[in-house]
């Protein structure tokens, strides 16, 4: 794969430079040209195909995702080329051309193995699940209109409308909901942390064990992002009681499945637990607040 994406990327240079500057090519140079490009890119795919589907298929997906970029970028640079005029070097042709180069590149930074890959993956989720936190706890913190850095508007009226604010019984029901969302970002530290430590991609169980993990873990910062929303004011108790049972089902899903897999030795099973009943006891106090909602 490295070779076919350097080879690719020559071809970029190549292509990009003999359209850089009159005279046009001759028709048998952009034959050749043509077959080049082709054929790079034929090997790239082909490269891609060979992976087997028992390395993991959250490996698979990131090794796809990279070569459809260097295919798309090879695409964008014949395109732009096919629509400038030959008189000089434009500035769409230097960006696709660095497109090319910059997507030919990300091979040395693809995951080697199918444990290097859920990593990665847990690594992006946990970046999202933070982001999300950090926002909801600067809200809450900068008083009680959550929408203050929004300037009035004319049309909408002065912005004493109550729906903008967050009542006392409000703040009472997002303190538990953001005891999930903090779980939520202690659980996929706790994983990505016994992935790196314990993972093995070794035989097909570990490899399908850790697919499975990815999966899971995946629903997890959409999961945070929905329940995030509908903290907003004006709060509709039953929309945040049922986002919050959702994340909390996600959140069981991915400690039981951690639990059970090779990742986790009975050293590590005290905070699976611990975990397990922090989830369970925000739940139950979201659940206490919103009776009345049912």
């Amino acid at each position: 794969l490295d070779q076919t994406f350097k080879v690719t990327s020559q071809e970029a240079t190549k292509l990009s430079l003999a359209f850089s500057r009159p005279p046009p090519t001759s028709v048998e140079d952009c034959r050749k040209l043509s077959e080049d490009v082709q054929n790079a890119i034929l090997a790239v795919a082909t490269v891609y195909y060979w992976l087997p589907k028992g390395q993991g298929t959250t490996l698979r997906k990131m090794v796809r995702d990279a070569t459809t970029e260097v295919v798309e970028g090879m695409i964008q640079l014949t395109e732009t080329i096919l629509n400038a005029p030959l008189e000089s070097l434009s500035q769409e042709q230097l960006i696709s051309t660095g497109g090319v180069w910059e997507a030919c590149e990300q091979v040395s930074n693809l995951p080697r193995d199918n444990q290097a890959a859920v990593a990665s993956s847990l690594a992006a989720c946990l970046g999202v699940v933070k982001d999300a936190l950090e926002e909801m706890e600067r809200a809450l913190v900068e008083g009680q209109d959550p929408y203050s850095d929004i300037m009035e508007d004319e049309e909408l009226g002065f912005r004493g409308n109550r729906d903008t604010y967050w009542s006392e019984a409000d703040r009472k029901l997002l303190s538990s909901c953001m005891g999930l969302m903090k779980a939520s970002k202690a659980c996929l530290k706790k994983v990505l942390g016994v992935v790196k430590a314990y993972g093995k991609a070794d035989s097909p169980e570990q490899i399908a064990q850790l697919d499975d993990l990815a999966d899971i873990a995946n629903e997890i910062s959409p999961s945070v992002d929905e329940l995030a929303l509908s903290m907003y004011p004006p709060v509709n108790q039953l929309a945040v009681r049922l986002n919050a049972a959702k994340l909390a089902s996600v959140l069981k899903k991915v400690l039981e499945i951690t639990k059970t897999s090779h990742v986790c030795p009975p050293s590590e099973e005290g905070w699976v637990q611990f975990l397990t009943g922090a989830v369970d006891h925000n739940m139950n106090k979201i659940k206490n607040f919103t009776q009345g909602q049912l």
